[in-house]
């Protein structure tokens, strides 16, 4: 069995940090079962978005040859990164030339962890390079030289063990795609794919949003809106009230100063359960033997949205499953309704009237009703995640921005 953990990004304030591409971290050894998986792969970029404008196309991440940064070009052959510069010099242009409205195109990728395919419309897009590495675009930064280019990002790793492929709106929402890989037995998976009238259905309803959340979307000054951003850095940039979680996470801490809090963090693991109580102000989280494993603060809608700081979730066996498991509860607002957690069910997520409601549009919207709205959706399999331990050939549509 395979696992995945989703990262954010640091914004672009910490240009050095930024060079870590691990968003998406694929865990495990290769299968037996399965076959080798080949040096590169095809991918075939769909452009259905209706849009004349050229595509600019990016493939980034870190080789799992040499453990080096940098790119790869349309054949799959990988470039490192040269050395950086204080202040951030230039990356070399790294674009390949996207299939035009109506068209495809297919290009090849190798074997990358904590990939991304970045794609623009009209414009290419800026990188540069810091001494610690690659400076991605970061538009909460409104001094961002991509704060008003329309682009978005895919995310995956390709390994010896299969290819891991998915969309993300973890830090922002903006021009719509949808992601997709042929498995060796010619099965087709797909996620990320908006409903009818989705893309713009999601810029309405955060508008409609009591709150600020219509703060989130930034606009061009012709007008033409570009993308929403994330509550994580709504925050940050005082798009979203600081105080906008307290009711909620208050409610949380005077409920579990009285009831227990189980947490059952591994699907195949029913009988590793940890117990949470609130005492002074900390959540302690217990193991059967009764001894402390780790706690809490009570955390700020910050780290509830970021899933860290005060949720931080180590790669580890104990504080991070149980962190990630509270994250998802604060970010759904099941935690009221459900002592035992993780609760997987949707038919009781975001139905507080405190929420992520950013999280709630983007997944009321897909056709799938999955996303990666924060960054562990992936609790309970929410996720717009596809994965093949034999990909044959992966695809990214982009979709019509209506």
């Amino acid at each position: 069995m395979f696992a995945t953990l989703r990262r954010r990004l640091p914004s672009l304030a910490t240009a050095a940090a930024a060079a870590l591409l691990g968003t998406l971290l694929a865990v495990g050894g290769p299968s037996p079962a399965d076959a080798a998986v080949p040096a590169t792969i095809p991918l075939k970029l769909t452009n259905n978005s209706g849009r004349g404008d050229a595509v600019h196309v990016y493939v980034l991440g870190t080789s799992l040859t040499t453990g080096q940064l940098g790119w790869a070009d349309a054949s799959g052959t990988f470039h490192a990164w040269p050395a950086g510069g204080n202040p951030p010099v230039p990356a070399p242009d790294a674009s390949i030339p996207g299939p035009a409205a109506g068209q495809s195109k297919t290009i090849r990728i190798p074997k990358l962890g904590g990939g991304r395919i970045y794609f623009s419309y009209g414009q290419k897009l800026v990188f540069k390079l810091a001494t610690g590495g690659l400076v991605q675009p970061a538009v909460q930064n409104p001094s961002d030289p991509n704060r008003n280019i329309l682009f978005n990002w895919s995310e995956f790793t390709l390994n010896d063990s299969g290819l891991w492929l998915n969309s993300t709106q973890v830090d922002m929402f903006s021009a719509p795609y949808a992601v997709g890989v042929q498995r060796a037995d010619g099965s087709v998976a797909s996620t990320g794919r908006l409903k009818s009238g989705g893309y713009n259905g999601v810029f309405a309803a955060l508008r409609a949003q009591p709150g600020g959340w219509g703060g989130l979307i930034q606009t061009r000054s012709d007008g033409t809106v570009l993308r929403a951003l994330s509550p994580t850095y709504g925050l940050e940039t005082g798009a979203l009230p600081a105080n906008v979680l307290d009711d909620y996470i208050n409610r949380v801490w005077q409920k579990y100063a009285t009831t227990t809090l189980t947490v059952t963090p591994f699907a195949d693991q029913p009988n590793t359960k940890y117990y949470g109580r609130v005492s002074g102000g900390v959540m302690n989280f217990t193991n059967s033997s009764g001894a402390v494993v780790t706690s809490f603060q009570k955390p700020d809608a910050g780290s509830v949205f970021g899933c860290h700081r005060l949720l931080d979730a180590p790669n580890d066996l104990v504080r991070g499953p149980i962190s990630r498991t509270l994250c998802a509860g604060f970010n759904r607002s099941t935690l009221l309704i459900n002592p035992s957690q993780p609760d997987t069910s949707s038919s009781g997520f975001y139905r507080d009237a405190v929420t992520n409601h950013y999280a709630r549009i983007i997944h009321e919207r897909m056709v799938d009703g999955k996303a990666y709205g924060f960054a562990f959706d992936d609790v309970g399999h929410h996720e717009s995640l596809v994965h093949a331990g034999s990909p044959v050939q992966a695809y990214l549509t982009l979709d019509p921005l209506s």
